[in-house]
């Protein structure tokens, strides 16, 4: 789990997509039927914010509304690598399932972390849907928690799931390397598979104050924190295939997903 990022567990509840159950935290409080649909279709009016070719942003404003706004002024951030994370939280929800996600993500890191918003600058959904987290994101880096020792300088893009015994979707995968992609343009980071970044650690339960960690420029959760994240079965991925990935989709190489590393035996969520 990501036990760094998010306290709660999820919990069934009564509406279904694929296999009968909606997975949302347990910390949510229960609403009625028709409410996941309400805000689901509310989000749906708000216009997506196109960032770079192939790639629309739902901003925050589609999920946050006016009881889940940062609750103090977050700084901008020097930004040196980008990090991986899940949420930990399972993955037969549906299309109006995610902001009841996404708002549970926020109550447990406002309140039981103590942190000012959700730690993660970006979400993605199972369904290839980016959400702006992190108030701010969008417009520039913004500094993030849940970074290990590396507060200050990393950007979080997390995908929502479990990843401990099954791959994301392939729809998730490919917003995830476009959502990198843009990133690393954005702030000018190098993404070949060779490349490393030297920071000076801030402290965490892995990388004590003071540490001088070097890291290649996407990394998963795991490699800042004692954690699980982003999942025993995607983070061969993320460590060893998806920095060639993202760097040739910023060189304009085609490329097949995920062709360097066999998938059998590894159920992909559907």
């Amino acid at each position: 789990m990501c036990e760094s990022c998010v306290s709660f567990t999820p919990r069934v509840g009564r509406r279904s997509f694929l296999v009968g159950a909606l997975v949302a935290p347990v910390a949510l409080v229960t609403h009625t039927r028709g409410a996941p649909a309400r805000r689901a279709a509310s989000a749906a009016a708000v216009a997506d914010v196109v960032v770079a070719r192939g790639l629309a942003i739902k901003p925050r404003e589609a999920w946050a509304g006016s009881g889940y706004q940062a609750k103090s002024a977050i700084p901008a951030e020097d930004v040196k690598f980008l990090l991986v994370h899940h949420t930990a939280t399972g993955n037969a929800y549906g299309p109006d399932g995610v902001i009841d996600i996404i708002h549970g993500v926020y109550s447990s890191q406002t309140s039981e972390k103590g942190w000012p918003d959700t730690c993660y600058n970006f979400l993605i959904d199972r369904f290839g849907t980016v959400w702006e987290g992190r108030t701010g994101s969008i417009a520039g880096p913004v500094t993030a928690d849940a970074t290990g020792g590396s507060q200050g300088f990393a950007q979080l893009v997390c995908l929502i799931g479990d990843f401990t015994s099954v791959m994301p979707s392939e729809e998730q995968v490919a917003s995830l390397r476009l959502t990198l992609a843009w990133l690393a343009d954005r702030e000018r980071i190098d993404t070949s598979p060779e490349a490393r970044v030297t920071f000076v650690s801030r402290g965490s339960n892995k990388w004590p104050a003071g540490v001088t960690i070097t890291t290649p420029t996407i990394v998963g959760h795991r490699e800042m924190t004692a954690t699980a994240c982003p999942g025993d079965t995607f983070y061969p991925r993320v460590r060893d295939v998806l920095p060639a990935e993202v760097h040739a989709l910023r060189s304009g190489v085609q490329q097949t997903i995920g062709a360097t590393i066999p998938r059998a035996g590894l159920p992909e969520v559907r």
